[in-house]
């Protein structure tokens, strides 16, 4: 498993973008990597890109190209950065298509580092998918790449879950990025069953929580009150949580999800699984905004990711906080760090 070894291994962190926040929040938080005691990483960037905006933003910032990851580790005070091969030309808050090709590029090469055991961990800068479906993007989201790409370099890949962290919430949405209206037909038992099942397993060997308490949302409102109000709760997610009690697992469901996230309800259980996108995201983003971290699970390396866009209405501006970057490369960091991640590696 990457970051397994004696040796180090930087973080490669992705450009995001480079319209958007990606560049500002980068150039912050290596600005606060010494108080925060940041882990080594590189970014996958162009360089122009970030000594343009640093200069926009009055940031002072040394770059230093370098040709391996771990060169970073030499680096000193100086930000590390693996130039892409494809050029970059961006003007902050003007997203162009044009750049999608290197948007691509930079979370391929940090994956296929990682991969390569050169690379500890991803971590994903922001990217906006209209802008690259122009270059051939035929995914729904980060994840959905994340997931093919695992598939390509490693030969297989687990369904990818994707998780949204922060100091008072894990809540993981069984399905992502797809319409509200497509739910009910979209989920299953087993699906449900098998996001769970990743979920535990992540959280174990991840996070080291030895019996994950595991809360299990309801789709409709009050969890469908009996079949008053849809019948997707008694058809698919009771049985699921039934299967999944019979696997050992410490489940408990469907729950009303409007009573599910309060500070009394949190703390019965270590993550929350929800039916759909918004009904994770909202809570989750709504408790800890700053502090919360996308994080892909199922995956056989570790990827995080702040849980904001690329709000390209405030790149350029100074006004990007890199709080939620430097707590996903703090949560990276943690879960590489983890001693049954690397006992018992995917």
């Amino acid at each position: 498993m990457p970051g397994s070894g004696s040796k180090p291994k930087p973080i490669a962190l992705t450009m995001g973008d480079p319209a958007g926040i990606g560049p500002d929040i980068t150039l912050a938080m290596w600005k606060q990597r010494n108080d925060r005691q940041l882990p080594p990483l590189f970014a996958v960037s162009c360089p122009a890109l970030l000594d343009e905006r640093a200069s926009a933003l009055g940031i002072d910032v040394n770059i230093s190209k370098i040709r391996a990851p771990h060169e970073a580790l030499a680096c000193g005070d100086h930000l590390p950065v693996m130039t892409l091969e494809n050029p970059v030309g961006a003007i902050a808050g003007a997203p162009d298509p044009a750049n999608s090709p290197a948007v691509i590029e930079s979370i391929e090469r940090a994956v296929a580092l990682t991969a390569g055991e050169e690379a500890a961990a991803v971590v994903t800068c922001p990217i906006a998918k209209e802008q690259l479906y122009s270059a051939g993007f035929a995914f729904a989201g980060h994840t959905e790449f994340l997931a093919e790409l695992a598939e390509r370099h490693f030969g297989s890949c687990r369904r990818p879950v994707m998780m949204l962290a922060g100091p008072r919430l894990r809540a993981v949405p069984v399905t992502i990025h797809i319409p509200l209206r497509d739910v009910p037909d979209v989920l299953s038992e087993e699906a449900i069953v098998e996001t769970v099942t990743i979920v535990v397993d992540d959280l174990r060997t991840r996070f080291g929580i030895d019996r994950p308490r595991i809360a299990v949302a309801g789709l409709n409102p009050h969890a469908g009150e009996k079949g008053a109000l849809g019948q997707e709760d008694a058809d698919i997610v009771a049985p699921a949580v039934s299967r999944l009690k019979s696997g050992g697992v410490n489940a408990v469901g469907p729950l009303p999800a409007d009573t599910m996230f309060h500070e009394a309800a949190r703390s019965q259980y270590d993550a929350a699984i929800c039916m759909y996108h918004d009904q994770a995201l909202i809570p989750a983003k709504a408790l800890d905004f700053d502090q919360t971290v996308n994080t892909t699970l199922g995956l056989p390396f570790v990827r995080t990711s702040p849980d904001h866009g690329t709000a390209f209405d405030i790149a350029g501006t100074g006004k990007a906080r890199a709080d939620s970057l430097i707590a996903a490369i703090e949560m990276a960091a943690m879960m590489i760090a983890s001693p049954r991640l690397k006992a018992d590696p995917e």
